[in-house]
């Protein structure tokens, strides 16, 4: 914990104790603030812890959490409900005294939620009993049926408490959970009939609506529509988007037989829950005489089914009263008032009871099955109180006045005890107790419960004697009675300024907390709790196991009165008192932030006003009344030993004799300080600031000096380590680098000598002697091969193979090269393919006898001369749906004049066509192109010949063209005429006509002339090229 106070100016003081002006409410309510702030929701008082609810979960809560405060000191670590729950357990286990947990305040506050925080905390960490984890288990499950039982929504909680409880878990002497018992107190079971706005009732009605399926449903009579019932509705909040009653349901089911409830008995509990609901909408009808009919037949049934009982027997004991007079049995009609009191009465009483008995089911549940074993001696118990904190409403009646009482009794119970530790250990260790001045609030308790001048026993008598007895006279009798008491105010009895803040039904307590004001209407009904006789006997008669067990038929034959309700209270809390007297105590005191359950929202009035009523000014005072410190000597002076050199580093001596030296040398004088048997006491926090804060100051000194040492030494043994290593791995390097070298040495001298004596025997034939140098040279030459691989299909490059390779060496060659043409082959485009096609035709037709050809070869052929725009429209016409596979411009030479004139030549499918302009003037099939002659000199000239036996042709064609070499190429693919191209030399003959043949003369000359000569034929000068 004093690790903390150096923060204190952020995040205030751990604990309360070390506040230095503890008597001011201001600096209480800062350090709460400030705190909350930083989300550190717990502060301690001493021993006693103060918890703020945050509204949300802040993850604290986790296994690690557990195992952080397990087994760990009260003030080594910083405030929680752990720690508490830890050092409860360890005094459970080593001192072998029972304990109890006192868990309080007002609704909101997170009492319910503490306690489960603690179960768990236990459930987690305590050792699994030998016959396994089934009171664990058990222990948790009976958390959420007692809610869905006993807790229902308010304007202040969503999940509020409407009972008190407490709960005794039994540890064996293993510290294993072995058994539990529960007590239940003042269960508010007025609001089974009513809420005020914005309430609900009881969890368990919406929860079985809700999640119930609808075959139960159908069972017990019920729709799943809450605003159908008359109890559920009153509050106008039948759904809480906070709540998830289908979910809590399902929760409430399993833990239902989690606790041993068997089917029949859950559908026996539920039947009664229904019937609940079934009385609320239970109606009365005057008849002529003024009396209460039921006029809800078919409710009155499912009544009837569900309680087990005669209807006309419950029809009855609804709108009669059986009254006794002399022994004799009368039957008084009721009213319609009346008649809604009984049924009202009854609805409280069958839940009420029922609450009972499900404790008392969930207990026969929790019993140790090993009481009667030796070992059950040494079991001890630790006890959980979840009660209601101090309550002020605007209107206070019967139930705040028995809450606030109860609150009464354990305050003083809680001065009284922690009074009571505080002398214990002053004695223990010494040092001589001082008495401390506070307010002992035994009067106000007297006040209440004093025997025949008590408010009880006056209520008692009241609600007892004959005559008319209502709440006024009661209030009066208060009056005749407790007027000259201190604590007790009347409208009767204040002076004028205070009477008009009471009026004249109401009357004030001034509790320890404070004055609070309860109106007396309602007191002697509600304390009463009058259930008519013919009702009892009508449930006694059920045939509902549970409703037989909550009706004892022993009430009908008891002329006994029985107990109010005040008295009941009143005997229970003494016995709880008395319980809580014989146990060790611990403290929980819940505190609401605010009222809207935001998170992070201080109300700073809110709060202020439940630090008053939970008497935390009144516990600080009282603890801060002596020692605000107090440590043992081992634990002090292990932490503070380095603000004084005679005690730092270590001290040999006593712990005592230590902590002397260093007080001493801090300068404490003797009234800030006592030395116990076992502790140090000191008086002011401010001591212990100063100490704390030095203490920080030489903490940044030590750790500076830690650092250099820790620094120097790291690197010391970190540069030595590298060293070794450097030194061992340079060891190892050398080793290796020589066992390489000299293993390569040997086996370079042993290839050598094999080298030289396979090259001796090289021409021998293959034995062991020559096998490594021949298959060497085989590899050398093959990687050689591989370096000098031909690139491509024209490179004839190949390395010179040793004689045993010839062979091989042609067939990789003939690889190779196939391979290559592979590749190339299939790397080519198709219109490539088709360019090389007629390439190689060409090279085949006029390759070495033609001049002009190798002009040709570097010219790639063109598919077509001509474009579509270039031929006439008439021409395509006439073609028809015949392609036009390439066109060329030719100039014609006519038979006779040898005339040129301008023609295109067109390649279709089955025909050359000679076009002029937009006429068709010759078409010749390629089955009557008898063949194409060419000259072999460098003109341009070629004739196409015709059969002569075709009419429709006028003779052979002579043509010349710029493209010779690529027109004829084509025609001659195209007409399938490759092997019919002749290339003559001096002259060709063709056919100019019927019975008539032209001659064309083919001379070498300077330049290319054409015309025609004197003997009538066609001669050609080209210029001879040396190309050929």
């Amino acid at each position: 914990m004093e690790s903390a106070l150096t923060a204190r100016d952020r995040v205030g003081v751990q604990d309360f104790v070390l506040l230095e002006n503890f008597t001011s409410e201001a600096a209480f309510m800062e350090n709460l603030r400030r705190r909350f702030r930083e989300n550190l929701i717990y502060t301690y008082i001493g021993p006693v812890l103060v918890s703020v609810n945050p509204y949300r979960d802040l993850q604290i809560y986790s296994r690690q959490h557990m195992e952080r405060y397990r087994g760990v000191s009260f003030y080594e670590v910083p405030p929680h409900l752990f720690a508490v729950a830890d050092t409860v357990y360890r005094a459970l286990r080593t001192e072998r005294r029972d304990q109890a947990v006192m868990i309080s305040g007002e609704s909101g506050a997170g009492k319910t939620e503490a306690t489960k925080r603690l179960l768990q905390f236990y459930a987690e960490t305590c050792p699994a009993p030998e016959r396994g984890g089934a009171v664990r288990d058990r222990l948790l499950q009976s958390n959420p049926v007692l809610e869905a039982f006993g807790n229902a929504k308010t304007l202040r909680n969503d999940n509020s408490s409407r009972f008190g409880k407490y709960m005794d878990v039994q540890f064996d002497f293993k510290g294993a959970p072995v058994g539990g018992h529960i007590l239940s107190y003042l269960l508010e079971k007025s609001r089974v009939v009513h809420q005020n706005h914005g309430e609900r009732n009881f969890h368990i009605f919406y929860q079985l609506l809700e999640g119930g399926e609808e075959e139960e449903l159908r069972r017990l009579g019920l729709e799943r529509n809450a605003q159908s019932y008359l109890y559920l509705v009153k509050g106008q909040c039948a759904k809480v988007s906070s709540i998830n009653d289908k979910s809590d349901w399902k929760v409430v089911r399993k833990a239902l037989t989690v606790i041993n409830f068997t089917e029949d008995e859950v559908e026996d509990l539920l039947s009664i829950v229904a019937s609940v609901l079934h009385l609320g909408n239970i109606h009365f009808a005057a008849n002529e005489e003024s009396n209460a009919q039921v006029t809800t037949e078919n409710q009155l049934k499912y009544l009837t089914r569900l309680l087990g009982v005669e209807g006309a027997t419950l029809r009855e004991a609804l709108t009669h009263r059986k009254i006794i007079a002399k022994g004799e049995e009368l039957l008084s009609p009721l009213n319609l008032e009346q008649a809604a009191y009984a049924r009202d009465a009854l609805a409280k009483a069958v839940y009420s009871r029922t609450f009972t008995w499900l404790v008392g089911k969930i207990n026969r549940s929790l019993a140790s099955k090993d009481a009667d074993s030796p070992s059950w001696r040494s079991t001890t118990v630790l006890g959980l109180l979840d009660i209601y904190g101090f309550e002020v409403f605007q209107h206070n009646s019967f139930e705040q006045f028995c809450i606030n009482y109860c609150n009464e009794k354990l305050q003083q119970l809680f001065i009284e005890l922690t009074l009571k530790s505080e002398q214990e250990e002053y004695e223990a260790e010494g040092i001589a107790w001082e008495p401390v001045q506070y307010f002992n609030n035994k009067i106000i308790c007297d006040l209440v419960e004093e025997k025949f001048k008590g408010i009880i026993s006056i209520l008692d008598e009241e609600c007892l004697r004959p005559g008319e007895a209502t709440d006024l006279t009661f209030l009066e009798k208060l009056e005749d009675t407790v007027k000259h008491h201190p604590h007790f105010l009347t409208h009767k009895l204040a002076d004028q300024r205070t009477r008009k803040s009471l009026d004249r039904g109401e009357f004030r307590l001034l509790h320890y907390a404070g004055e609070v004001t309860y109106n007396v209407t309602g007191f002697l009904d509600k304390n009463n709790d009058l259930l008519f006789r013919n009702l009892k006997e009508t449930m006694c008669s059920s045939k509902n196991p549970i409703m037989s067990q909550c009706f004892d038929r022993n009430e009908l034959s008891d002329k006994k009165r029985p107990e109010t309700v005040a008295t009941q209270f009143k005997l229970s809390l003494l016995q709880l008192v008395e319980i809580l007297k014989s146990k060790e105590p611990a403290y929980i005191r819940c505190i609401k932030p605010n009222d809207a359950k935001q998170p992070g929202r201080f109300d700073e009035v809110l709060i202020r006003h439940q630090v008053k009523y939970l008497g935390l000014m009144e516990n600080l005072r009282v603890r801060r009344a002596g020692f605000a410190y107090r440590r043992k000597y081992e634990i002090f002076l292990q932490r503070y030993k380095s603000l004084c050199p005679e005690t730092w580093p270590t001290w040999a001596g006593r712990p005592q004799d230590g902590v002397a030296v260093l007080v001493r040398h801090l300068g404490y004088k003797p009234e800030e300080y006592k030395m116990g048997r076992t502790k140090i006491f000191i008086r002011f926090p401010k001591t212990l600031f100063a100490t704390e804060d030095a203490l920080e100051v030489r903490r940044q000194s030590l750790a500076t000096k830690i650092q250099a040492a820790w620094r120097g030494f790291h690197w010391r043994q970190k540069f030595l380590r590298v060293k070794r290593s450097a030194i061992c791995i340079q060891s190892w390097w050398r080793g290796t680098l020589g066992r390489r070298k000299a293993a390569k040495r040997k086996w370079a001298a042993q290839t050598i000598r094999r080298l030289i004596r396979g090259f001796i025997l090289r021409h021998a034939p293959r034995c062991p002697e020559n096998a490594f140098f021949l298959d060497h040279v085989r590899t050398s030459f093959l990687l050689n091969l591989r370096r000098q691989l031909p690139r491509n299909v024209l490179d004839t490059s190949w390395p010179t193979p040793p004689p045993a390779l010839r062979e091989a060496s042609e067939l990789l060659r003939e690889l190779c090269m196939k391979n290559m043409v592979w590749k190339y082959c299939r790397s080519i485009s198709p219109e490539w393919k088709q360019q090389l096609q007629q390439k190689a035709v060409a090279s085949e037709i006029f390759k070495g006898k033609k001049d002009n050809y190798p002009q040709s070869v570097p010219r790639l052929f063109i598919s077509t001369r001509l474009g579509v725009d270039e031929i006439s429209p008439k021409v395509l016409q006439a073609l028809g749906s015949e392609p036009i596979q390439y066109a060329v411009p030719v100039v014609k030479y006519d038979r006779k004049g040898y005339k040129p004139r301008s023609r295109q030549l067109l390649l279709t499918p089955n025909a050359v066509v000679i076009v002029e302009d937009a006429k068709v003037k010759q078409r010749i099939d390629y089955a009557n192109l008898t063949g194409i002659s060419v000259s072999s000199l460098s003109d341009s000239l070629f004739v196409l010949h015709v059969q002569r036996e075709d009419n429709k042709q006028k003779g052979d064609v002579v043509l010349q063209s710029d493209h010779v070499i690529e027109t004829l190429t084509k025609t001659a693919l195209s007409a399938d005429r490759v092997n019919n191209i002749n290339i003559n030399q001096g002259s060709i003959t063709f056919a100019g006509g019927p019975g008539r043949d032209g001659i064309i003369d083919f001379t070498p000359g300077s330049e290319l002339l054409i015309t025609k000569a004197k003997n009538g034929h066609l001669a050609v000068v080209a210029p001879r090229l040396n190309s050929r």
